[in-house]
């Protein structure tokens, strides 16, 4: 029984707090009016509390392996130019890119071990995030990660159509190790990592990946064809 409640009743990230309240006193105000309004309301600001889960992951501790940031379908997998903001190569490297629907859980996770060598926040549209341009044109906050092999990762956080707010919990110059949180995006979004070039991809389109979880690459931390069972960390 613990452990249902435990899977039903994970924590709220802090940031959900003033919106579950605003939503709370709104049914109130708006039920008090009429009553039906206090079902229409009480589902909403369940939504709302909903949207704003926090759950823990149990996140692969190997070396090289890079971790999904986001929960999310990986919508597309293909070659592109990492922002310019970031300072990295101008050349094309292989891009995963994972789509956030409105019910996906949009804590967003550090994708491997590393030192945040550079972020860069860019101003820009609000096109649905599901539309390839989205990556160059919208909102977006970047994140450059060295990891101690000395090979260089980028996660970017894309705003999208609804998404109006793009929050990092974490700094420039920070070490960070994957699966551990590093912000959040408000309300329907996508994350790109951009990955050394030539590394192989170990997700495909169309597959539901989770963050902190699932494993999207393996930059040849570990013996190839010799892996031992993984362990895993609480994250």
């Amino acid at each position: 029984m613990q452990d249902v409640l435990k899977s039903v009743l994970v924590p709220i990230h802090r940031e959900g707090l003033a919106f579950i309240a605003l939503f709370a006193i709104g049914t109130i105000v708006l039920g008090l009016l009429w009553t039906p309004l206090f079902v229409v309301g009480g589902v909403l600001t369940a939504w709302c509390a909903y949207f704003f889960r926090d759950p823990d992951r149990v996140t692969p501790v190997r070396a090289g392996l890079v971790i999904s940031p986001a929960d999310g379908v990986v919508q597309r997998i293909t070659e592109a130019k990492p922002p310019e903001e970031l300072g990295m190569a101008d050349r094309a490297v292989p891009r995963v890119s994972i789509f956030m629907n409105v019910f996906d859980v949009h804590v967003n996770r550090a994708p491997i071990d590393g030192t945040i060598l550079k972020m860069h926040y860019r101003p820009g549209k609000f096109l649905n995030a599901s539309l390839d341009k989205a990556s160059t044109d919208n909102e977006r906050l970047g994140y450059r990660i060295e990891t101690p092999g000395e090979k260089e990762v980028a996660m970017v956080q894309i705003a999208g159509l609804v998404a109006r707010r793009i929050l990092a919990d974490v700094e420039q110059g920070d070490d960070v190790v994957a699966g551990e949180r590093v912000g959040m995006i408000r309300f329907g979004s996508r994350v790109d990592v951009f990955l050394p070039r030539g590394t192989p991809v170990l997700v495909c389109e169309g597959q539901r990946a989770v963050a902190g979880e699932t494993v999207l690459a393996d930059l040849g931390g570990g013996p190839r064809g010799k892996e031992k069972m993984r362990k895993g960390a609480v994250r």
